[in-house]
């Protein structure tokens, strides 16, 4: 069955979404007489009072009458049983009346002046997302909408679920990320321990001050396949660090990572007894998509636990890491191939054989809400993997942008290894601060 608002939007498209309704207002002022104007001025100032009863009847006439603002409003209290009793069927009905499907529409009061607002108060109504709809339904309103296959594209954009696609991971970006140390620049077609003096000089970025940004997305496929209450999901994180304050400003490593997962849901007895939500069973694919000594790849298997107690989340995963034949011997220190008396950068094998004496065989991921507030810890540690003790954590926190419901204040910190694929042997401690446009929990 579609939502309300579905099909009003179905209903709607291409009608002057904005400056349609606002006009009309207008336009049904004129032609009323004094006692028409002040009984739907009276309504529509007991709506914005939340006086829905009084409202009502005020703003039922006003309706029959042909008024659009007062249809929406009228709707708009069928929805949500504000001063009448629920009824989406009748909330429905008016919505289609109105032409009108966005929020925003309450905001925009007889007397509103588009010349006149101000600088400020455009960049006031970027954190609300509301904006973001309205600037979608205009844009579409040069769309034509003929034909069913455009409407069922145009419903899309306007819904803003293109292609059906979530948010994943959190997606952020840091213009300012500082690590305490200098970047390596590690060259692709030579081994460190091969540098010449020139390169040598340059095997550094120049900043360690840097930006740092990931957007993440995913996609559930199945639902109840098999008859779990199962849901198979396919999802794509990508991490760039961006080394922005540099004179040529290049990319200093990026990373993908797509994964495929199935979550189940545990028995009412696992989730009320240990606070034990789901378990998650995926495979997942990391590299940086270089060539040479710069290539980073691996695959692993891995499975998650699921919890929850009030507002504590936690996610508890283990990993297995698919094997990789390794490379000639000699090649992880630069040395050259027995077999063809060369070095070859690109010969065929693990990139990367031991990583997982820097990054172990799992982590855990913290998340606490407090209000509005939340904080996030990441924890991994290889248990002496290799003869030497190693680990990271990460700190994050966000909090919301002057209100938004999609837009927030982000922080965190990181220390140890495993930061990026190409430093997965090195020691990294740094602290970013930007915005996220997203939270994760699991």
């Amino acid at each position: 069955m579609y939502s309300i608002r579905t099909l009003l939007k179905r209903t709607i498209m291409m009608s002057a979404l904005l400056y349609f309704t606002v006009s009309s207002s207008a336009d049904s002022l004129k032609g009323a007489d004094s006692s028409d104007e002040i009984i739907q001025i009276r309504g529509e100032k007991c709506f914005d009072d939340e006086e829905y009863t009084k409202a009502y009847p005020l703003l039922k006439r006003e309706a029959n009458r042909g008024s659009r603002p007062a249809m929406y409003r009228l709707a708009f209290m069928y929805e949500n049983g504000l001063g009448v009793k629920l009824d989406e069927k009748r909330a429905t009905y008016w919505y289609k009346q109105a032409a009108a499907a966005y929020d925003y529409v309450l905001d925009r009061q007889e007397g509103y002046d588009e010349q006149n607002i101000t600088f400020a108060m455009r960049v006031a109504n970027q954190i609300d997302p509301r904006t973001d709809k309205e600037g979608a339904a205009f844009a579409m309103t040069k769309i034509d909408t003929d034909t069913p296959e455009t409407k069922v594209l145009v419903d899309s954009v306007l819904d803003g679920h293109f292609f059906g696609l979530q948010p994943y991971n959190t997606n952020f970006i840091l213009p300012l990320s500082y690590a305490t140390s200098k970047y390596p620049r590690i060259q692709a077609g030579t081994h460190p321990n091969n540098y010449t003096p020139q390169q040598q000089e340059m095997s550094q970025y120049d900043r360690n001050v840097e930006v740092e940004f990931q957007l993440s997305l995913k996609k559930p496929v199945t639902y109840d396949l098999f008859g779990w209450n199962e849901a198979i999901t396919v999802a794509y994180t990508q991490k760039v660090w961006w080394q922005l304050y540099e004179s040529s400003g290049p990319f200093r490593e990026t990373n993908y990572l797509p994964e495929i997962f199935m979550g189940v849901p545990t028995s009412d007895h696992m989730d009320e007894t240990y606070g034990l939500k789901a378990g998650k069973f995926g495979f997942l694919h990391e590299s940086n998509g270089q060539e040479g000594y710069r290539s980073r790849s691996w695959n692993r298997f891995y499975l998650t636990g699921l919890w929850q107690w009030d507002n504590l989340f936690l996610a508890t995963r283990v990993w297995v890491r698919l094997s990789e034949d390794e490379k000639y011997e000699g090649y992880y220190e630069g040395e050259v191939d027995a077999k063809t008396g060369e070095e070859d950068p690109n010969t065929s094998g693990d990139d990367n054989p031991n990583i997982e004496e820097y990054l172990g065989y799992g982590d855990i991921n913290i998340d606490y809400l407090y209000e509005k507030h939340q904080f996030g810890a990441l924890l991994r540690y290889n248990f002496g993997t290799g003869g030497t003790q190693r680990g990271a954590v990460e700190l994050n926190w966000s909090y919301p942008f002057f209100e938004s419901k999609n837009t927030f204040w982000y922080m965190k910190m990181f220390s140890g290894y495993g930061e990026s694929l190409i430093d997965y042997d090195r020691s990294v401690t740094k602290a970013a601060f930007g915005f996220s446009f997203s939270r994760g929990l699991f």
